[in-house]
C-alpha cells in the first residue's frame, strides 16, 4: 500500500491505495480517505511534510496488518470440548451487500437529520437497517424480524419496543425520507426519470372491522377483508421513485395527482412523460398531464372505445409495419401467422379522436401475441367443456379469465318456453374475444415522437407490476399485521427502501439473476464463529457469490476470515 496526494481547486487530500491487478491489467483501490492535508496539519500540530511521513507510516502499518491476517490460521478444536450453551455460532453475512448500498444512500444521515428533530433515545439508523434487511432476506412481523437481526453480524443494541416506537417517527418523516432517498440515489446510479410509470394496488388485512385507512374495497385477489391502497411512481430503469398510501375504498384515478405534485415539488421534477394503464387514465390525469413540459402515455381499451371508432380499430387494413421506413400499408389477414419471422413483426394504424383532448390513439397488432391469446383461450375452452360434461360448474364467475366465461346456461327455448336447465359453449362470446387477438392501444399527447419509441416506454409497464409482485411475493409485504396508521405507513416505508435497494443491487448485477436467485443467495451466506479470532464460511461459492464479491470490493469467501478484517470489512460496507 502506498499514499497518494490529489488535487482539487482548492485543497489537497490524501489516500492510501493499494495496486489490485485483475486478468494481467492493474488498477488502483482507495483503501482508505485520510482527509484534507491543512486540516491534518491542524489537527495534528505539523507540519506538511510530516503529516505526509505519518500517512506513509500508516500505509505501512496496514499492509504489515493485511498480510498477518492473509496468513495460516491454526485453531485448537476439541471433540472433547462441548460447544457453549444458548450461544449463536452462524452468523448471516450476506446483508453487508445491502449494507453497502445502505450507506451509499446516506440512509444514515437522514436518520441523523430526523433524530435532531425529535427527543427519542433509541438508534434509529439501526433500527431501520435491520428492518430492511430482515424485509428483504427474512421478511416476517416485527418481532420476527428483530429476532431475526440477532443472526446478523452485527447483533441489535436496541430493544424491542424501541421498533414500535420508531415506526411512529418512520410514518412522519415518510415523504422526507423518499425526497432525499431519490436526491442521495444519484450517489448510486444515474436515475432515468425521462418517464415515469405509475400503478396502484392494495394489500389486505387478517380483520373483518373497517378502521380508518383500512377499508372494504374491490381487492385484487377478491379478499373478503379490509384494505389498503398504494400508489407507486417508478422510473424509466424500474427503480422505485416515490409511494402514497390511500383508504382501500378510494378511486384509484384521484390518486395520482396528490403524489405527483409531490414529486413535482420535493423532488423538482418537472419534464417528464407520466405513463400508466387504462385504469388510470381519467380525462383529469391526461389534462394534468398536459400542462408544461409533462406528457403522457396510457394504455387504452379498444372494448371501451366508441363504436365507431372501435369498429374502424379493429378493421384488419391499413396497417403500418413499426420500425419499417416504407409507407405500404397492409392487411393483416394476409399475413402467414404460422412463419417464424413475422411472429416476431409489429403493425400499427393512427385513428384521429372526437375528444376534448388533442391526442393520438396508435392501435397496434402483434401476430406473436394473437396467437399466444388463441392458445391460452383454447385451453380454457377446453376446460369449460370438461366442466360441462362433468357438470362441475362454479357458481361465482369473478375472474374474467375463468373458464366458466364461455358457458351459457339455458332455461328456455327458441320459443320461450320453459325447458329443464341445462349448460352450452356460448359461442357467441367465443367470437366476442377472438375480434381482440392480438390488438393493442394506446394514447399520448406527444404529437411528434416516433410510434416506435412511444410501443416501447408502454411496452416497459411490466417493470412496476414486477415491483408489486416481489413486494407481495418475495418481501411479503401482504397480509399486513400491523394495526395503526402510522406503524402500517412504516411498514411500507420499509418495504419500498427494500425494494429500491434490492433493484439497485440487481440493477449492478445487470440485471442477469432472478429475483429468487438473489435473495435465496444473500440469505444462504452465513459464516460460524470459531471463538478463535476467525469466521468460516458456511456457504456455497457460485458465479452469483463471486460478482457480488467483484462488484462490492470485498472478500467473504476465504477459507477463514479473522475477526479484525471482517471488522474492516463491516466498517467499509459503512464508510461509503
Amino acid at each position: 500500500m502506498r499514499i497518494s496526494i490529489r488535487k482539487s481547486k482548492n485543497f489537497e487530500f490524501i489516500y492510501i491505495i493499494k495496486d489490485i491487478y485483475s486478468n494481467g491489467s492493474r488498477t488502483t483501490k482507495t483503501i482508505e480517505k485520510l482527509g484534507k492535508i491543512n486540516e491534518l496539519c491542524s489537527e495534528k500540530n505539523l507540519s506538511r511534510d510530516q503529516v505526509i511521513e505519518w500517512a506513509q507510516s500508516r500505509a505501512k502499518k496496514l499492509t504489515a496488518d493485511e498480510k498477518n491476517e492473509n496468513s495460516n490460521i491454526i485453531i485448537p478444536f476439541s471433540s472433547n470440548r462441548i460447544i457453549d450453551l444458548d450461544t449463536e455460532r452462524k452468523f448471516n453475512c450476506g446483508y453487508l451487500f445491502l449494507q453497502s448500498i445502505y450507506y451509499q444512500l446516506k440512509l444514515d444521515n437522514i436518520c441523523r437529520n430526523i433524530k435532531n428533530r425529535y427527543k427519542f433515545d433509541f438508534d434509529l439508523n439501526a433500527i431501520l437497517s435491520d428492518l430492511i434487511y430482515s424485509r428483504i432476506l427474512c421478511p416476517s412481523s416485527k418481532r420476527s424480524s428483530f429476532q431475526f437481526a440477532s443472526t446478523l453480524l452485527e447483533k441489535p443494541k436496541y430493544e424491542l419496543h424501541d421498533v414500535y416506537r420508531a415506526l411512529s417517527v418512520l410514518a412522519k418523516e415518510s415523504s422526507y425520507i423518499q425526497s432525499e432517498l431519490y436526491k442521495n440515489s444519484h450517489f448510486v446510479k444515474q436515475r432515468n426519470t425521462s418517464t415515469l410509470y405509475y400503478d396502484c394496488t392494495n394489500y389486505y388485512f387478517e380483520i373483518e372491522e373497517e378502521d380508518g385507512i383500512k377499508q372494504y374495497g374491490k381487492g385484487k385477489e377478491n379478499r373478503p377483508n379490509p384494505i389498503v391502497g398504494m400508489g407507486l411512481m417508478m422510473d424509466g430503469d424500474g427503480i422505485p421513485l416515490a409511494f402514497d398510501m390511500y383508504e382501500g375504498n378510494k378511486n384509484e384515478q384521484v390518486t395520482l395527482k396528490p403524489l405527483e405534485k409531490r414529486i413535482i415539488k420535493d423532488f423538482e421534477l418537472s419534464k417528464f412523460i407520466y405513463c400508466s394503464d387504462a385504469g388510470l387514465a381519467s380525462k383529469k390525469n391526461k389534462e394534468f398531464n398536459s400542462i408544461g413540459d409533462r406528457a403522457y402515455i396510457i394504455t387504452q381499451s379498444l372494448k371501451k372505445l366508441k363504436k365507431d371508432d372501435r369498429e374502424v380499430a379493429l378493421r384488419h387494413e391499413g396497417f403500418l409495419e413499426v420500425g419499417n421506413s416504407s409507407q405500404k400499408r397492409v392487411d393483416i389477414d394476409e399475413i402467414d401467422f404460422e412463419n417464424i419471422e413475422n411472429k416476431e413483426r409489429q403493425f400499427y394504424k393512427e385513428l384521429p379522436l372526437e375528444k376534448p383532448i388533442k391526442e393520438r390513439l396508435i392501435v397496434t397488432f402483434s401476430p406473436k401475441y394473437a396467437l399466444y391469446q388463441k392458445k391460452i383461450r383454447e385451453n380454457q375452452i377446453k376446460r369449460a367443456m370438461k366442466m360441462i360434461k362433468n357438470g362441475k360448474l362454479k357458481k361465482a364467475r369473478k375472474n374474467p379469465n375463468d373458464p366458466a366465461r364461455f358457458i351459457e346456461k339455458i332455461t328456455t327455448n327458441e320459443n320461450g318456453e320453459v325447458i329443464e336447465e341445462h349448460y352450452v359453449m356460448d359461442v357467441q362470446k367465443i367470437k366476442d374475444e377472438e375480434m381482440y387477438d392480438g390488438f393493442y392501444a394506446i394514447t399520448t399527447n406527444l404529437e411528434d415522437d416516433d410510434v416506435k419509441s412511444i410501443i416501447a416506454v408502454s411496452e416497459r409497464r411490466w417493470q412496476i407490476e414486477e415491483c408489486f409482485r416481489i413486494m407481495k411475493t418475495d418481501f411479503k409485504a401482504r397480509p399486513v399485521y400491523v394495526q395503526k396508521e402510522d406503524s402500517i405507513e412504516a411498514h411500507f416505508l420499509t418495504c419500498f427502501i427494500s425494494l429500491i435497494i434490492y433493484r439497485l443491487l440487481a440493477d449492478k448485477l445487470e440485471n442477469r439473476y432472478t429475483v429468487n436467485e438473489i435473495i435465496k443467495t444473500l440469505r444462504n451466506m452465513e459464516v460460524v464463529d470459531t471463538n478463535y479470532n476467525g469466521y468460516i464460511p458456511a456457504y456455497k461459492r457460485t458465479i452469483l457469490t463471486d460478482e457480488l464479491h467483484e462488484k462490492y470490493g470485498f472478500r467473504i469467501d476465504y477459507e477463514i476470515i479473522g475477526k479484525k478484517k471482517m471488522r474492516n470489512i463491516i466498517k467499509n460496507t459503512k464508510n461509503q
